[in-house]
Formats: C-alpha cells, sequence, structure tokens
C-alpha cells in the first residue's frame, strides 16, 4: 500500500509548489513509510510514498521509462505483471516491481490497456514530451483516489482526502472502473461487464466447482509478495475460506510458480474483538482446523471510544456503518504492524457479490437480488473498501481482497441469480458454503452471517449508541440542518461522527466525499421497499433484521 500526490496543469512556479506537494504528501506517509520519492520539472510534480510488497529493493517510485519521457506514480498490486511482461520482449524493464508493467503497457497500446491488467490501483502517468497526463483507477475502487483543484486552477490527485484539504477549493472522488486524460478531462468508464444486467445472466447454470476454482485461483496470485504477510480471521464465512484457500498455498512462494519454499511459510491469522465475542470465537475454532499461528487482539470499549476521533481522520468518513466497523480494524491493524507483517488478505466483497446480508431474505424476486448485489458492488469503493484499505493503510499495511479479484467476479456474478436466493432450504451464500465446506469446520461454514461490528461483540455498538445519545440532545439534532446545510445529519449517531469529521475536514467538498443514505442493515435505499417494516427503520445494524433464519435450511 502506498501514497499518491500529483500536480499538473500548474499555475504557479514549480520550484515554488514543490515544497507544497512534499508537505501534502506527507499527511498520508503512513501509507507508505519505506521511502519517499518525487519527480518534478517545470510542468508537473510527482510525489510518493512507499509500502514496499513487491522488489523491495529496486522498486521504488516514481518510475521512470527507460528513455525517461514516462514518469509513473501509482499505490496497487498488478497481480499479472509476470504475463504481461511477456508482452514486451524487446521492452528494457529498469525494474521487478509489478507497477512497471503499467508502463509498457501504456506506450505501446495508449488509453486501452487497463482491462489487461488484473490487480487494484490507483495511478498517474505524465508524458514529459507530449506534457500529458492519464489517471486510473481499478474496476472497485478498492484504492482509492481523489482529485481536486486550487483557487489558481492546478488540478491534484492524491490517495487520500487528507492531501487536498486546506488547499483545494473542490474535491472529487475518482470514480472506480474510470481513466481520465489530460486530453478532454474527460472520465472514461474502462470496466464493463455484461453481467450488470440481469437479463445476460437469468438463464446460466450454477457451478459450484466453478466458483471453488475460481476463488481459489484469485487467493493463490493474490499471495505476490516479498514480504511477510497475514490474513484476516473474523470466523465468518468469507474470511474463513480465504484464510484456508491461503493456508494451501502458503508454503509454496508464488512467484516461482509454486517451486520453491516461501520465503515465509508459516502464515498468521489475526482476529479481533471483545473479551467473549463471538467472532473470537469462531476464528480460534478455524485457526486450529486449518493450521495457522493465530493471534487474538483484544479491545476494550474504551480504547475504542478513545480511538474515535483517529479512527475518523484516518477512515476520511462520517458513515456510521464504517465507523463502527473500523474502529476493531484499526486497533488491529497497530497489532499486525507490531509483529511485522506488512500485507493481509480480507474477505470483503463476498456479501456484496452473493447477497450476503441479512435484508437479502427479503428479496421478492431473483430480478431484484441481482440489481440490488450490483447497485452493492457499484457503492463499495465508499463503504467496505474505503474501511478495509484505510483501516490497514493507517499502519502502513496493505490489504488485498480476493473476492474482489477481476477474474472471480465474472464467475462469481455470472451464476443464475436464482441460486444466490434465500428460501426455506438454503440460507444466504449457499452456493460458496457448499464450495468451500470440506475446508472448514461445519459450525463455521453454516454460520448466520454477522456483521464485522456486531461480531466483534455486541456491547460494542450498543455503547456507542448510548455514547451519542448522551453527547447529542435532541435540540441539536433537530437543528442539524443550520450547523450541517450540505449532508445534514439524520441521526444522534451520525451528528457526532460528523462533528468529529468537520474538525479535521471543515470545507463543503469534503463533506460531499462521503456518502449519505438511508439503510437497514447496509441494504441501499432502493432495497427499503422490500419490506413494510424497513421504512423509517434507517438502521444500519445487523440486527436490525431479525428471525430470518430457520431451522428448515438444509446444507445439501
Amino acid at each position: 500500500m502506498c501514497g499518491i500526490v500529483c500536480a499538473f496543469d500548474l499555475k504557479q512556479k514549480a520550484e515554488d509548489l514543490r515544497p507544497q506537494l512534499l508537505e501534502m504528501s506527507k499527511r498520508i506517509r503512513h501509507r507508505g513509510p519505506d521511502w519517499a520519492g518525487i519527480y518534478n520539472n517545470e510542468k508537473a510534480i510527482m510525489v510518493h510514498e512507499r509500502l514496499a510488497i513487491v522488489d523491495p529493493a529496486s522498486g521504488k517510485q516514481p518510475l521512470l521509462s527507460e528513455d525517461q519521457n514516462l514518469v509513473l506514480a501509482t499505490n496497487g498490486e498488478i497481480y499479472n505483471h509476470r504475463e504481461l511482461r511477456k508482452q514486451f520482449p524487446d521492452y528494457k524493464f529498469q525494474t521487478e516491481s509489478d507497477c512497471e508493467v503499467i508502463l509498457a503497457l501504456y506506450k505501446e497500446k495508449g488509453f486501452d490497456f487497463i482491462d489487461e491488467m488484473n490487480g487494484i490501483f490507483g495511478f498517474a502517468i505524465y508524458d514529459v514530451e507530449k506534457d500529458e497526463y492519464f489517471i486510473a483507477r481499478d474496476h472497485m475502487g478498492i484504492i482509492p483516489l481523489y482529485i481536486g483543484w486550487d483557487q489558481n486552477g492546478t488540478f491534484y490527485v492524491a490517495s487520500e482526502l487528507k492531501a487536498l484539504e486546506g488547499y483545494c477549493t473542490k474535491i472529487e472522488l475518482f470514480p472506480p472502473g474510470h481513466y481520465m486524460s489530460s486530453r478532454d478531462g474527460k472520465f472514461v468508464q474502462w470496466y464493463k461487464r455484461d453481467w450488470t444486467e440481469y437479463d445476460a445472466v437469468k438463464d446460466n447454470e450454477t457451478s459450484i466447482k466453478a466458483i471453488k476454482e475460481a476463488l481459489e485461483a484469485a487467493v493463490h496470485r493474490q499471495l505476490m509478495s516479498d514480504v511477510p504477510y497475514g490474513v484476516l480471521l473474523s470466523g465468518g464465512l468469507d474470511s474463513s475460506i480465504t484464510s484456508a484457500v491461503a493456508k494451501k498455498y502458503a508454503e509454496r512462494r508464488i512467484e516461482s510458480d509454486d517451486t520453491q519454499t516461501a520465503w515465509y511459510p508459516q502464515l498468521h491469522s489475526f482476529s479481533v474483538g471483545l473479551e467473549g465475542s463471538p467472532d473470537l470465537a469462531a476464528a480460534q475454532k478455524v485457526a486450529d482446523h486449518i493450521g495457522t499461528v493465530h493471534h487474538e487482539i483484544k479491545f476494550t470499549i474504551q480504547e475504542g471510544l478513545d480511538a474515535l476521533r483517529d479512527v475518523i481522520y484516518k477512515l476520511e468518513t462520517y458513515d456510521v456503518t464504517t465507523i463502527r466497523a473500523s474502529t476493531p480494524m484499526y486497533l488491529m491493524a497497530r497489532v499486525i504492524k507490531s509483529m511485522g507483517i506488512k500485507m493481509v488478505l480480507s474477505g470483503e466483497g463476498a456479501d456484496e457479490l452473493f447477497g450476503g446480508y441479512l435484508y437479502f431474505h427479503k428479496a421478492p424476486n431473483a430480478k431484484e437480488f441481482h440489481e440490488e448485489t450490483v447497485r452493492k458492488l457499484s457503492k463499495l469503493h465508499m463503504y467496505d473498501c474505503l474501511r478495509a484499505n484505510k483501516s490497514l493503510a493507517a499502519w502502513g499495511i496493505e490489504g488485498r481482497v480476493p473476492f474482489l479479484d477481476k477474474e472471480f467476479m465474472d464467475v462469481a456474478m455470472s451464476i443464475n441469480p436464482q441460486d444466490k436466493m434465500i428460501n426455506g432450504e438454503r440460507m444466504e451464500k449457499w452456493v460458496v458454503r457448499k464450495a468451500f465446506e470440506d475446508m472448514l469446520p461445519e459450525s463455521v461454514v453454516w454460520r448466520q452471517k454477522e456483521q464485522f461490528s456486531d461480531g466483534v461483540g455486541y456491547s460494542w455498538i450498543d455503547t456507542l449508541k448510548l455514547l451519542v445519545s448522551n453527547e447529542v440532545s435532541d435540540e441539536q439534532l433537530a437543528n442539524a440542518k443550520y450547523k450541517f446545510p450540505i449532508q445534514t445529519p439524520t441521526s444522534k449517531e451520525e451528528f457526532y461522527y460528523r462533528s468529529i469529521f468537520a474538525e479535521h475536514f471543515p470545507s463543503d467538498a469534503a463533506a460531499l466525499s462521503v456518502p449519505q443514505e438511508a439503510s437497514v442493515a447496509c441494504s441501499t435505499k432502493v432495497a427499503l421497499e422490500w419490506d413494510e417494516s424497513f421504512k423509517n427503520m434507517n438502521d444500519p445494524s445487523g440486527r436490525a433484521v431479525a428471525k430470518v433464519h430457520s431451522d428448515a435450511y438444509v446444507k445439501v
């Protein structure tokens, strides 16, 4: 995980702006504590804060092409870089960095190369000769990316909001799955899939075998690393699957096509929770079953409350669900970092792909079920992707998400939506449970969905609710529109978080970068129409959807 801050279309002298860019970049140094690099000429400035995961010795950035004409600053990983390099036998690569292949692709193919890459990324390329820049973000927005303009019109690109706040009068999220060129300044959607339309998948056959093989392949390629790595293991289905598959491959070095023993053969797993939390118990059971070196990280409610201000600053959000879940993850990440782990695999994305949230039980038909999964995926960059990335990056750890692997998503989203539906015989994510039931304890495979903020211990959310009820009066909430006329908070908890957020990020531009949508148990606003009881509830907790399970569910 790295951080970039770039300035193009300079309206001031580069020598005057360079110190400012260094200060902006310093704000995101937590993302890349291993090295800082800078490139500038009279027309562009590019700063990079590096977290060395692949090729630590020579992969520092910004990267330059052999002729020094193309300059690249990127945050991310290109998992298929070795295969892509084979296309360019005559290109003289300067490093073993996975990201350098981006320069070769751009030089040979112009704009039409991004979908060839399987990875997570937010990058900027500068063409010195033409004085042009090119910016792109990965398919799901797994890597954060922001753009902004200062009062003079200079254009900025940055990995986090905090780098731009106070310098830019206009700030926007760079949309996932898009690129932009300075030739016209327009966002172009490069990531397009037929499966977004229900009619394209409604008659497909579902293969449990294909799901298993595709996810195993995704985990395998995402173990690419030259440094110690681990797995996040909450004890829920998704993290248990990624952990079990990672353990299957961890003894061999991926970069050698599994012909060499891994540099760090013991796989470490990490779980977090309050004393006695359901996640801790389930995670230990999985760890014992698959054989990881397991670490329980216990936090107290007071430690969580003490961390809230830092969490909101690092996460750059005031979304209620995100903050509830990010706080334990943030505390866990610090311990992981203290053990020398620099990369972890996570189970994010499975609930969006397979309709795992409990409110999906209320989906009226397969078409609405499928369309809701597509909506959830389109918003993921503002919620779980943001949480996973920034909670970990706050301590210089890279998070990878195999369920959101581009190739696996094509398999998962192309199966028949009817087979994802929850009914009297099948519980949520049944197809995934069946695919991996042979690798995990039965009690974990068929464990009910728990939202992460619930699973760490129910008293965590209950205490947050009590805290905000004492800190925010009914009158304050009633008059919230005067204090926050833009994105006015709709609950005391949101008001409380928004007040802290505004201390860190006072601009309207910053406030508008945070999503605001009525939700029940992580639903979109559209899904509130599925059940009369959802209306006017606006409760993000998974416990908002009660009594959805039945003893009639079968596992065959």
